[in-house]
């Protein structure tokens, strides 16, 4: 009886390590959809802020505008 029990529970491990998902959700990490670069990321735009400057001054992200005072 032990070792049929012993082998569900290898089976269960092995199931549960070929998912690969994290176990929290804040594991996730924000990253840039055109570099990769995981700081200073912009969730609105999805892009990091290097990218997000570079898109901005080429007028590739509608409503953004360079500010002037």
């Amino acid at each position: 009886m032990a070792t049929l029990a012993k082998i569900a529970k290898d089976i269960k491990l092995a199931a549960a390590q070929k998912k690969k998902t994290p176990k929290l959700q804040c594991r996730h990490r924000n990253r840039c959809w055109r570099c990769g670069r995981p700081r200073g990321f912009l969730r609105k735009y999805g892009v990091c802020r290097l990218c997000f400057r570079q898109l901005a001054l080429n007028g590739e992200i509608p409503g953004v505008v360079k500010a002037s005072w």
